[in-house]
């Protein structure tokens, strides 16, 4: 049964008022403010964790070093107890401060495919999300390395 172009428009109609209501509306300036707000609380605790190693006698590298450690440590704990997750959902790409975001992904990946066993679930699905950023942080520092190599062999100051 053929359908009326009244009745067409009609559904054109009602399913835009559909997705229009069922779309999520989102204030950027607020989104910028919390993003801004959780990842400058993550870098504040590295400085406070670099100062404190500091303070204890190790040098800027070593401090460096148990900063990065505590943090990834932190990201994976929290994400395991599920907290990691409700302060990305508030603070959205603040949560993407590289090493803290970085372990949330692996972490949370070995998590959802536990139940897969050990070789098939965490083994094999542990670097869905980590991998492509592995890849390409490889690829893009060879790709400079190369650049850099060539800047220098035809006498650039580079």
């Amino acid at each position: 049964m053929a359908e009326t172009e009244k009745q067409k428009q009609r559904r054109e109609k009602e399913y835009s008022e559909y997705t229009r209501e069922m779309t999520p509306t989102h204030n950027l300036w607020l989104q910028l403010r919390k993003a801004f707000l959780v990842g400058g609380i993550i870098c504040c605790l590295g400085q406070l964790l670099i100062n404190a190693a500091v303070d204890l006698g190790a040098d800027k590298g070593t401090a460096g070093s148990w900063c990065s450690l505590i943090l990834v440590f932190l990201s994976v704990v929290l994400t395991g107890l599920g907290i990691y997750p409700r302060i990305a959902k508030f603070g959205g790409a603040g949560t993407l401060v590289p090493i803290t975001g970085f372990a949330n992904s692996i972490a949370s990946a070995a998590i959802e495919y536990k139940a897969e066993g050990q070789v098939f679930g965490v083994g094999c699905k542990i670097f869905t999300i980590a991998g492509p950023v592995i890849l390409y942080g490889i690829f893009s520092s060879w790709l400079m390395g190369l650049i850099l190599w060539i800047g220098r062999m035809l006498g650039l100051a580079i």
